[in-house]
């Protein structure tokens, strides 16, 4: 999976994934009828199916983007003060290094205790090793953005462990169903690599709305809850590809999720039944886009997500691509 290390450590924070779009880009230049980039970002790839009577559009969304800070202020001692790019966990990168578009490192402290920051990046600085102000705007200034450093490592157990699985997973499983693609399926399927989810799901709203699909599938990491922790409920990082039949963005569609599962089940690809209770994916802005679109949900669990070293497993990451080749390419009869 090298492809999705070079993925993972890509610099990409919400309305800034150019360098994500060009390795992505790289990647499927070939394998589509049209590939092409709106006017906010998303790189969409359309294969069309072979013809059909029951022919439906699909839209699989998977974003580009990942968590981050931009620079609100700099200091007259040289620190740089931030504000979140989409939810953070502040003890995550609390005394950990982050590093700008431009290459510049820093390591992130907190003003008083770090339990007092409670989730907002407003008691956070980072530290660039400058001491005065005109120092440090020398390498970053207002505006700025920077992201997080998590190296790609493989653990035991067909596990593996980096920053921004968030979504560079679901980009990946994107990339290798196009690839599996021939074309011979019954379906237009759209390939959308949207922008600046982590703020909003804007990217997936303005997709869905010049695609007008019949059918939306968000691909996207939900969080796990094998170990304790913020969150409870059943994923678990290696019990298979999540069948999303919880999002508390968007109602899945009855029918859809059905077929889902009856898609695992025929195809023998190992699934878990995903339910997310906090949080939200493409599916929502999809699902509300036009005049209303059923969605579905494609998971990847993800353990410690939103930090610089989430674990995933490659099992997982294999059935995900599996059922977004093979869902795509099913017939669908939706009731009058």
């Amino acid at each position: 999976m090298e492809l999705l290390k070079e993925l993972t450590q890509a610099w990409g924070i919400a309305g800034r994934e150019k360098s994500i779009r060009a390795i992505i880009k790289r990647e499927i230049e070939g394998l589509a009828d049209e590939i092409f980039t709106d006017p906010v970002g998303n790189l969409i790839a359309l294969k069309k199916g072979a013809d059909s009577q029951d022919k439906k559009k699909i839209m699989l969304s998977a974003h580009m983007d990942e968590i981050g800070f931009q620079v609100t202020k700099v200091e007259s001692d040289g620190r740089i003060r931030v504000c979140n790019v989409g939810f953070i966990w502040t003890s995550a990168i609390y005394n950990d290094k982050v590093i700008f578009q431009n290459g510049t490192i820093g390591v992130v402290g907190c003003q008083g205790p770090i339990e007092e920051a409670k989730n907002s990046a407003g008691k956070l600085y980072i530290d660039i090793g400058c001491t005065t102000k005109e120092d440090a705007e020398k390498y970053v200034k207002v505006g700025d953005y920077c992201g997080f450093i998590g190296n790609y490592y493989e653990l035991k157990n067909e596990k593996i462990t980096a920053k921004s699985f968030d979504n560079r997973v679901g980009c990946y499983v994107l990339i290798e169903a196009l690839k599996k693609n021939k074309g011979d399926g019954p379906n237009d399927v759209y390939y959308v690599f949207s922008v600046q989810e982590e703020i909003g799901c804007r990217g997936a709203a303005v997709a869905s709305e010049r695609i007008k699909p019949d059918i939306g599938i968000s691909v996207d990491v939900t969080p796990d809850h094998f170990y304790p922790s913020d969150l409870e409920g059943s994923n678990a990082v290696g019990e298979g590809v999540g069948v999303k039949l919880g999002d508390p963005s968007a109602m899945l569609d009855e029918y859809l999720v059905d077929e889902m599962l009856a898609c695992c089940e025929e195809n023998h690809i190992k699934y878990q039944r995903d339910v997310m209770d906090r949080g939200g994916t493409d599916a929502s802005s999809i699902n509300l886009s036009g005049c209303g679109v059923k969605v579905c949900g494609i998971s990847i669990v993800d353990r410690f997500p939103h930090s610089q070293s989430s674990i995933i497993s490659k099992e997982d990451v294999r059935g995900a691509i599996e059922l977004a080749d093979k869902y795509t390419k099913r017939i669908f009869h939706f009731e009058e």
